[in-house]
């Protein structure tokens, strides 16, 4: 399935919209590693534990999306928004 952030596919013409499809995760974090990024704030720097989390939420998320459109029988999603 294809995955795009684009509202259009270059050579491929969208021939019906089957509707909005969402895909949603929301993943906790841990008191130890809050504290540490919290220190990294301070000093500077990357959080690499939080940009793991942030990298696994998306790849959840983009899961769920491509199951939700396959379930209306799309073959791609175009116009993807990430947050």
């Amino acid at each position: 399935m294809i995955l795009t952030t684009t509202p259009t596919i270059e050579g491929k013409t969208i021939q019906e919209y089957r509707g909005i499809v969402v895909g949603e995760a929301i993943l906790g974090a841990n008191v130890f590693r809050d504290l540490f990024a919290g220190l990294r704030d301070i000093i500077g720097g990357r959080s690499g534990a939080y940009e793991k989390e942030l990298g696994r939420a998306r790849e959840i998320a983009f899961e769920e999306l491509q199951e939700r459109a396959q379930e209306l029988g799309a073959n791609a999603v175009v116009g993807i928004d990430l947050d």
